[in-house]
């Protein structure tokens, strides 16, 4: 009997529902999507005509969806980052179970109810937790759970956020206030970094964490002296500033297309002009980077101690001239080191013969051949996303999964741990205990 593919309905049709739902265009044996919920109606037109499916099918919220009752097996849950929690609770009581997209929660309260929701209705959700799909995390942990590094001493992680993604997201953009968004600089970029972390560590568990962080560069006694407001309308340094909206985004208008030009996405195809025209207007991303209303931190840091007595640290700095992903860990037995953007790591096994290759060591060069176009696919997740769809489709059929495939219950660990993190930033770097 030929098996058919899992339904999926999209509730919130941003970039990142998309870029999960695309394994309905490129395996439709796998997925198929069937409807979609969204207040917008534009969004909800281009996903209606994308995917192929009626009028019917297209709600303007998930309330609306969840009252229809169950139209398909799951759900793909795109929405921001506040509005996890109170979008999936009455989907989930409805039936459907999830694909959700990280962070699920904002705070631990919210968390806990959400994991609750999920175990008392007897539902799976799955957790978007890209980036252990990713060729260099998904090989880190294979080498760990083989046992050639021994029991882990310490694990260091770094995440460098470059210069335009700062400005463009957490400084004029959603993630910038975390009054309006709800989430944390930590919550928002590194819940992928604390969840590598915890998935790394998953022999032992997280005991206690220690925090630091600050907003340091981008306030408005740092702004050159005759800064205007609008960078593209009164402001005299907007062909030397670094972070000017004209060096940024007109002249690198496709970076980060699908949030800067968000206002223009009723032009079917907008013109330069109209791109520059609403870059002299009061949007968001039109403003003075020295002078918006962000409030979340551009680095912070993180230490973690664990019950085996092992620790960990990550450090998030914003601003850096290019992105990158670091990773150190020393085991009993050797140590790992490696870049993600590069796909690249080395492995060192102690070995005190003769006969090591390097200063009483042994050294592995290893070289995941994920090349520049790889890393960019698939939404910039080192071609992780696609991986990531077709794990949820196993994971529905009840099929064998991979190492990476985090249900809700999986992933409270990691965003515990954030919560954690900042909340002793805010009482000065207090060591907080954790409960899981």
């Amino acid at each position: 009997m030929e098996k058919k593919p899992v339904t999926a309905i999209i509730v919130g049709a941003g970039h990142r529902a998309f870029v999960y739902s695309e394994l309905a265009k490129t395996n439709p044996e796998l997925l198929k999507i069937v409807g979609v919920a969204d207040p917008n109606p534009i969004r909800r037109k281009k996903a209606m005509e994308y995917f192929g499916f009626g009028e019917d099918m297209c709600f303007e919220s998930a309330f609306e969806l969840a009252k229809k009752g169950k139209l398909a097996d799951t759900v793909i849950n795109g929405t921001m980052d506040e509005a996890h929690v109170e979008t999936s609770i009455p989907l989930l009581e409805a039936g459907y179970d999830m694909l959700l997209e990280k962070p699920f929660a904002v705070n631990e309260k919210e968390m806990r109810k959400l994991v609750e929701c999920a175990r008392v209705n007897n539902r799976k959700v799955m957790i978007c937790h890209v980036l252990r799909y990713t060729p260099f995390y998904y090989a880190i942990k294979e080498r760990i759970e083989s046992g050639e590094l021994g029991d882990i001493i310490n694990i260091q992680m770094t995440e460098h956020v470059s210069y335009h993604h700062l400005a463009t997201s957490y400084i004029r953009g959603k993630w910038a206030n975390s009054d309006k968004c709800h989430t944390t600089m930590l919550l928002a970029k590194c819940c992928h970094d604390l969840d590598l972390m915890m998935w790394f560590m998953s022999a032992t568990k997280p005991s206690k964490i220690s925090s630091f962080g600050n907003k340091f560069q981008f306030k408005p006694e740092n702004a050159p002296e005759g800064a205007g407001t609008i960078c593209m309308k009164d402001c005299p340094h907007v062909d030397t500033c670094v972070y000017s909206t004209k060096r940024l985004y007109i002249d690198h208008p496709d970076r980060w297309s699908f949030y800067v030009w968000d206002a223009l996405e009723h032009i079917e195809n907008p013109t330069i002009e109209d791109k520059i025209a609403l870059m002299k207007t009061d949007n968001p991303y039109a403003r003075c980077i020295y002078k918006c209303d962000n409030n979340v931190v551009d680095h912070q840091s993180v230490l973690v101690n664990f019950e085996s007595g092992a620790t960990g640290t990550h450090n998030m700095v914003g601003g850096s001239s290019e992105p990158r992903r670091q990773i150190h860990i020393i085991g009993t037995k050797g140590e790992l080191f490696g870049n993600f953007e590069e796909s690249k790591f080395t492995v060192l096994k102690i070995n005190p013969s003769p006969d090591a290759h390097h200063e009483e060591c042994d050294v592995e060069e290893v070289d995941l051949n994920v090349t520049g176009d790889m890393v960019g696919a698939y939404g910039g997740h080192g071609g992780g996303d696609e991986k990531l769809a077709e794990d949820f489709v196993k994971f529905i059929n009840g099929e064998e999964h991979s190492l990476a495939c985090t249900s809700i219950f999986d992933s409270v660990a990691g965003h515990l741990s954030v919560y954690l993190a900042d909340e002793s930033r805010e009482k000065g770097g207090a060591p907080i205990d954790v409960v899981l």
